[in-house]
């Protein structure tokens, strides 16, 4: 004998409900889509296109019009599920949590999955999750120095300024020296990649000097002018200074930071000795160590 199928009639007060369990953004996402099923088979639409267009398969979508002949709009809300209940409590959360914002035991320079797991008898990929759902990283460290400058809120207009609204016919120039740049090679060539093994390198390598780099970068057109030296003194820097002016010869403006070698008279920007460059106001930028 054939299976007889279940009409679904509605009262007005559940239609109602119905309409709105499917558009309601606070309840989870099952429920509403249970309730989209149920309008669907009131309004006759056959059980393959009620799944066709929810998403279920015809059983589910059975076993949906069963539980709402039974039990109406209240056997459409999730039941418990089978299985042990979850031991991860609200309290044991909050303890994970806590201990990560604690500085970490004696020994150690910050908190790693392992140690919490162990002390606080999780394992490391629920330590994980735990981490990740609350934003915790302890594992990052990010810097911050605060200046004693009194100039120095003058001193980031100046230069945030010439970035962004820099004078018009003018070049804006970020200059810096990069030293001790080590010229290393390895002390056996490289062996090639091979079927069946990785490229291999030595470990061990061989000094041949260091070298000194002098760089500006133009930050209107993002080129760079670079020059390596075998020193850095303030007298390698003024010839690296005065090879940039002789190429921008019109308004020039640079911007660098305190090293020793650029506090030099000789070598500010605006120098006698600096033929090209120029020294404006304060308001506009002011070329010069920050």
């Amino acid at each position: 004998m054939a299976n007889t199928v279940r009409a679904v009639d509605l009262a007005v007060p559940e239609r109602a409900e119905l309409e709105r369990l499917q558009g309601s953004s606070s309840l989870r996402a099952g429920v509403s889509r249970r309730a989209r099923a149920v309008l669907l088979m009131a309004d006759g639409v056959p059980g393959v296109e009620v799944a066709r267009r929810t998403g279920y398969t015809p059983v589910q979508v059975s076993r949906i019009r069963k539980r709402f002949t039974e039990e109406r709009v209240a056997g459409l809300r999730d039941r418990p599920r089978s299985g042990r209940p979850p031991t991860l409590t609200p309290r044991r959360i909050a303890r994970v949590v806590a201990l990560t914002l604690q500085p970490p035991p004696a020994g150690l320079t910050h908190w790693t999955t392992s140690e919490m797991a162990t002390c606080t008898g999780l394992s490391r990929s629920m330590i994980h999750r735990l981490w990740r759902a609350h934003g915790l990283q302890p594992h990052r460290v990010e810097t911050f120095k605060f200046t004693t400058d009194p100039e120095a809120e003058e001193k980031i207009r100046d230069i945030v300024g010439l970035y962004l609204n820099p004078p018009a016919h003018a070049a804006v120039l970020c200059v810096d020296e990069q030293t001790q740049i080590q010229a290393l090679n390895r002390t056996q060539p490289l062996l090639p990649l091979r079927p069946g093994l990785p490229a291999r390198q030595t470990h061990d390598y061989r000094r041949n000097g260091l070298t000194n780099l002098f760089a500006a970068l133009d930050a209107a057109l993002g080129k760079v002018l670079g020059e390596c030296r075998p020193r850095h003194t303030s007298a390698d820097f003024l010839s690296f200074l005065k090879k940039v002016a002789r190429r921008y010869p019109g308004e020039l403006h640079v911007i660098l930071d305190n090293a020793s070698t650029h506090k030099t008279p000789t070598c500010r920007p605006g120098s006698p000795r600096i033929p090209g460059s120029t020294s404006t106001s304060p308001r506009r930028g002011r070329p010069g160590s920050t």
